[in-house]
């Protein structure tokens, strides 16, 4: 979906949207288009909040505004259940890459849970294969038009659940057919990654790249555990690993002194994959403040920290990857160096090979420069 008014970045006249940038932690089914919904629901028999497409933007807004996680993802009842046929799986994901593309996505990696989408008869193969066609007509409609974008897909286990193990052997199916990585969602608080550690020894074993929800809707535990036992290379949003960093400070000058597990995360350029928007309306950052000022995005950007900026859903959020950083831009008085920083990041830890990550980085150089 697109926003309403132009994504500038802050105090200049620049549109965020003709950047290349990369999008590391988008949602399948967090970015549907608000008329896709009402049409595939048409077809159903789902009852809808409302069929005017603009009042049912509003409305996922509205219901994902409520500072918890949980209630956040009760909205997804909603867009899975749009989800459940080839025909509706491909239809958004071509539209994810065309809406990706419109707004300067030219790598987005798109995170989605196969075992959701198996209601109406299709097996998890079958879902993944009718995923991977929506990608691809996505890609090719997007070239048409004049954007130049590829994607990948990260197949994500719902660590409530108790099939961890064999949707990592699902993403191993797939991997040489679109699949990039692994992740594991949905409710944080009680469900550690270690839950899943059979899942994570067997994508260790097999050399797949692993990005995990944690830092989140938890703590320092739930890193501790996505380090640990998911063998993390990412993390998601990961905005709690704040929590080990102790400042004081002493007259003007303020100091920074890490803990064990941040300066882990650090020094070994463990990427972040901060949502802005989502992390203020899940509460995810409640313990520093309510605004995106208050965001610990900024501290860690400053102390070196791999961050990457995302949208995570864009429909829950009423958002663009651009929107996101016009928001962190105002915030946080970022200027064009600062977002360039920010996609290199994002760039570098990219589930690519390391010749297309280098490649990935000289056209968003490139790119940046032209704007400049």
């Amino acid at each position: 979906m697109t926003t309403a008014t132009p994504t500038l970045l802050a105090g200049t006249d620049l549109d965020l949207a003709q950047l290349p940038k990369v999008s590391l932690h988008d949602h399948l089914d967090g970015g549907l288009r608000p008329q896709t919904i009402i049409e595939l629901a048409d077809e159903i028999g789902l009852a809808l909040p409302s069929t005017d497409a603009t009042e049912l933007a509003d409305w996922f807004l509205a219901q994902c505004t409520a500072g918890s996680l949980v209630e956040y993802l009760k909205t997804f009842d909603m867009t899975t259940a749009v989800m459940q046929t080839r025909e509706g799986l491909e239809r958004v994901a071509r539209e994810c890459v065309l809406d990706l593309a419109a707004d300067g996505v030219v790598w987005g990696e798109i995170r989605w849970a196969p075992e959701q989408h198996l209601t109406a008869g299709l097996s998890l193969d079958e879902t993944v294969e009718a995923v991977q066609a929506g990608l691809d007509a996505g890609v090719e409609q997007a070239r048409g038009a004049g954007h130049s974008i590829q994607v990948g897909q990260l197949v994500t286990a719902m660590r409530h659940a108790d099939r961890g193990r064999e949707i990592a052997e699902l993403a191993l199916r797939h991997r040489d057919a679109g699949v990039v990585g692994f992740d594991i969602a949905g409710a944080e608080a009680g469900f550690l990654p270690s839950r899943m550690r059979d899942a994570f020894d067997l994508l260790a074993a097999e050399w797949m790249p692993v990005t995990v929800h944690a830092g989140e809707a938890d703590g320092l535990e739930s890193i501790r555990s996505a380090l640990l036992d998911g063998r993390a290379l990412r993390l998601g949003h990961g905005v709690r690993l704040a929590e080990d960093i102790e400042l004081r400070t002493e007259g003007d000058t303020t100091f920074a002194t890490l803990g064990r597990m941040a300066e882990w995360v650090k020094d070994r350029q463990i990427a972040l994959e901060t949502s802005p928007s989502s992390n203020l309306q899940t509460g995810a950052i409640a313990a520093w403040g309510t605004e995106l000022v208050d965001h610990p995005l900024d501290l860690l950007y400053q102390l070196g920290f791999r961050v990457t900026v995302n949208t995570d859903n864009r429909l829950m959020s009423a958002t663009t990857l651009s929107r996101e950083l016009q928001l962190v831009s105002e915030a946080f008085a970022y200027d064009l160096d600062d977002l360039l920083a920010l996609q290199l990041n994002a760039a570098q830890a990219a589930f690519l090979p390391v010749d297309d990550r280098e490649a990935l980085m000289e056209t968003i150089i490139a790119g940046f420069e032209a704007a400049a």
